[in-house]
C-alpha cells in the first residue's frame, strides 16, 4: 500500500481578506469527502542519474509547494477558482525507495483508484521517470489513454541494461503489452536535442511531434483540440528556456517562452479530455532565487484556473 508524507511548508499568515493557496487547499473537504483534484509529490530523481542528467529534481515537489502554497487564487475571478481549491486535497509526497521500477509500480498504484473514481490526479516531481508511474495508474484503472508530453526532447529512449530512466518514459509507455496508451505526441522539440531515430520511432508507433518553433498560442490550442480520447498531460520544464528555468535536469537553450508555457498548461485545464498531469523535472540544487520553482508553481496554479472553468 502507497504511503504518503505531508511536507513542511511555511505558509504566511494574512488577512481573511489575503486568502493564501496553502490554507485553502481542502477547506471544503471533510476527512471522507470525495476531492475533485488530488496533489502527489513523487520526489524521485534516480532516473535521471541513470539518464545522465543533472541529479537534485528529487527536492522540486517541496521546492513548487513552497511558491505556490504562497500565492493567491485568481483575484480578478477567483470564485469557482478558490471554490476548487476547497475541494482540492494535496496527499503530500510519495515514500520513495530509489528503486525506480518499484517507485513506479508504486505510483501507478496509488494513482489508479483517483483515475477510476474520476478525480483529477497532479503528480509533482521528481525526473520524468515520474510520467511511466502515471502512465502506470491508467494501466491499472484500465483505461485507454492518448499522452501528450510538453518536452523539448521526445523521452523515447531505450531503457539502459533493462532499467528504466527519466528519457524513456514514453517508449516504455508505447510498448506496453497492456496497449492502453494509443498514441503519443510530444510538443516543444528542440532540433538540437533529438535524434532521427527517436522521432521514427515515434511516427513507427503512429504517434507525432511538433518542433518548439512551430508553436504559437493557436497552435496550442489545436493541439487539444485534436485529441478525443482521455488525455494524460505531462510537463517537463525543460521545455521552457534557460532564461527562464535555468534550475532543471537539462536546461534548454531557446526553448519555449513561460508564456507560451502557462497557456499550455492553462487550456490543459480547461480541456475536458485531459484527465491526469504531470509537472517534472524541477531542481532546485541549480535555481535562482526560486526563479524556476515559480514557474511549475504558475503552471499548476494555470491548470487549476483553467480547470475550475470546464463546464
Amino acid at each position: 500500500m502507497a504511503t504518503f508524507t505531508l511536507p513542511q511548508v511555511n505558509i504566511p499568515d494574512t488577512a481573511p481578506d489575503d486568502p493564501r493557496i496553502g490554507r485553502l487547499l481542502g477547506e471544503k473537504l471533510t476527512d471522507q469527502a470525495t476531492p475533485q483534484v488530488v496533489i502527489m509529490g513523487f520526489p524521485s530523481d534516480e532516473g535521471v542519474r541513470r539518464n545522465g542528467g543533472r541529479v537534485g529534481a528529487a527536492q522540486g515537489s517541496d521546492a513548487l509547494r513552497q511558491v505556490f502554497f504562497r500565492l493567491t487564487p485568481d483575484a480578478a475571478d477567483g470564485g469557482p477558482f478558490q471554490e476548487l481549491l476547497g475541494h482540492t486535497r494535496d496527499l503530500g509526497n510519495l515514500t520513495i525507495s530509489g528503486q525506480v521500477e518499484k517507485d513506479q509500480e508504486a505510483l501507478g498504484e496509488a494513482l489508479a483508484p483517483f483515475i477510476s473514481e474520476n478525480v483529477l490526479p497532479i503528480i509533482i516531481g521528481g525526473g520524468h521517470e515520474t510520467a511511466y508511474g502515471h502512465f502506470l495508474g491508467y494501466v491499472k484503472a484500465q483505461q485507454e489513454i492518448a499522452i501528450l508530453n510538453w518536452d523539448a526532447h521526445p523521452d523515447v529512449r531505450e531503457v539502459k541494461q533493462g532499467q528504466a530512466h527519466s528519457g524513456s518514459p514514453f517508449r516504455q509507455a508505447l510498448l506496453h503489452p497492456s496497449k492502453t496508451c494509443r498514441s503519443y505526441r510530444v510538443a516543444g522539440l528542440l532540433p538540437h536535442s533529438v535524434s532521427k531515430a527517436n522521432l521514427n520511432f515515434i511516427i513507427d508507433q503512429g504517434g507525432g511531434y511538433h518542433w518548439k518553433d512551430s508553436l504559437s498560442k493557436e497552435q496550442i490550442d489545436e493541439i487539444y483540440r485534436s485529441f478525443s480520447k482521455t488525455l494524460m498531460a505531462s510537463f517537463d520544464l525543460d521545455a521552457v528556456d534557460q532564461a527562464y528555468a535555468p534550475g532543471v535536469s537539462a536546461p534548454a537553450v531557446n526553448g519555449l517562452s513561460a508564456d507560451l508555457w502557462l497557456h499550455a498548461a492553462y487550456r490543459a485545464g480547461q480541456c475536458r479530455n485531459v484527465r491526469s498531469v504531470d509537472i517534472v523535472e524541477l531542481n532546485p540544487l541549480f535555481d535562482r532565487d526560486h526563479q524556476t520553482a515559480r514557474l511549475p508553481a504558475l503552471t499548476l496554479w494555470y491548470f487549476l484556473k483553467g480547470f475550475s472553468e470546464r463546464s
